[in-house]
């Protein structure tokens, strides 16, 4: 593995510059590629590209912002928030020049926001037909191949079965709000999903439940061959482990299984394909994941973005491609929330502790490996 440095600025800097700053000495990437401090924002988590130029991040401290970039050389300028106000607008998703934001109990959208960074418009309500609870409510969110936007609506509590009330799903809806309906259930607590770029299924991480101890029970990478899936929660986790609590007289068979069974307590949230041309071949499909990072392990762990490879439906590997967000004594560098390629290749990476979002570049010579398990 190797490192990038950032020089240490000889002035004196804000906590928020100063703890993005000292973030990249610590992280490794593997040979041929390089890491770097891109932006300093506030929070950032879940991002979304806007038209050439724009890049709009959510956050759970109630802003919106937006970090203007030059669409040649990939530099980015100086992050403005284009809105503020909102219960913790985590999930962001651009469409047609409208940028769509979701609190903790609805979706808005901010019209033609691209060319308005220096008078934001107002939100405009899309709807709100989401719960109020702020456990698990944040939301990531994303448009689909079919047009549709995902919102999932996370359980209220560490386990409980309110499925029946409209939590621990995945749902989609038009554009304009209407036609809300269930997409999968069973979901505990997706913070990230993404459509395959060949088959278009919907693969999505998923927290797994506190409190069975250090190594039980899993977190989830799951994949939804056909709406309405369930994939176990309160029941069932990680294929297998059937929960004290609620799961008498269930059987894990009833339920889909997870894809790949993730370290428990990881806590992996955003996640993308990469489609790109900058890495090398063998990286192309391949799915990088955020692991934010275990917070009631009595040995962290996570704190890294993973990289799945696939043949076909199958994983056939989960391996680290940035390290170092954990350090000696289990000192904590950074919490990376969400991964997304940039239009040169490029991999941005958001940390809402260090308050940073690095780029990842392929630095080294391309070949031709053509891995067959990521075609």
């Amino acid at each position: 593995m190797i490192r990038t440095l950032l020089t240490a600025c000889a002035f004196a800097l804000s906590p928020i510059v100063a703890q993005a700053q000292q973030a990249p000495q610590h992280l490794s990437v593997p040979p041929g590629f390089g890491i770097e401090l891109w932006a300093k924002v506030d929070n950032p988590r879940a991002m979304t590209l806007g038209e050439a130029g724009r890049l709009y991040v959510g956050s759970r401290k109630g802003h919106v912002s937006a970090v203007p970039y030059d669409s040649r050389t990939m530099s980015a300028g100086t992050p403005v928030k284009v809105a503020s106000g909102l219960n913790m607008p985590v999930g962001v998703a651009w469409r047609k020049g409208d940028l769509y934001v979701s609190a903790v109990d609805r979706i808005v959208k901010l019209p033609g926001i691209d060319t308005r960074l220096d008078a934001p418009p107002a939100p405009v309500l899309v709807s709100d037909r989401f719960p109020s609870d702020r456990s698990h409510g944040w939301k990531f969110i994303a448009f689909g191949p079919d047009d549709k936007l995902y919102v999932p609506v996370g359980a209220p509590c560490n386990i409980c079965d309110r499925d029946k009330d409209g939590y621990a799903n995945i749902m989609r809806m038009n554009p304009d709000g209407s036609a809300l309906e269930v997409f999968a259930r069973g979901v505990r607590n997706t913070v990230g999903f993404d459509w395959h770029p060949k088959s278009g299924e919907l693969w999505f991480t998923d927290n797994g439940r506190d409190w069975m101890g250090d190594d039980t029970p899993p977190c989830e990478l799951n994949r939804v061959a056909k709406a309405g899936q369930h994939f176990g929660y309160p029941y069932c986790h990680g294929g297998s482990v059937a929960d004290p609590e609620f799961g008498q007289g269930k059987s894990c068979a009833d339920y889909t299984a997870p894809a790949l069974n993730l370290g428990a307590h990881v806590a992996p949230l955003g996640m993308r394909f990469y489609g790109g041309q900058q890495f090398p071949d063998e990286y192309r499909n391949a799915l990088f994941i955020a692991e934010h990072g275990s917070w009631n392990r009595s040995k962290p762990d996570g704190y890294r973005v993973m990289m799945a490879r696939l043949d076909g439906n199958k994983v056939v590997s989960y391996t680290p491609f940035i390290e170092g967000f954990l350090g000696l004594n289990d000192a904590v560098f950074g919490r990376p929330a969400d991964v997304l390629e940039l239009p040169d290749g490029s991999l941005l990476v958001s940390d809402d502790h260090a308050n940073a979002i690095y780029r990842v570049r392929w630095n080294g010579t391309r070949t031709a490996a053509g891995d067959a398990a990521l075609r």
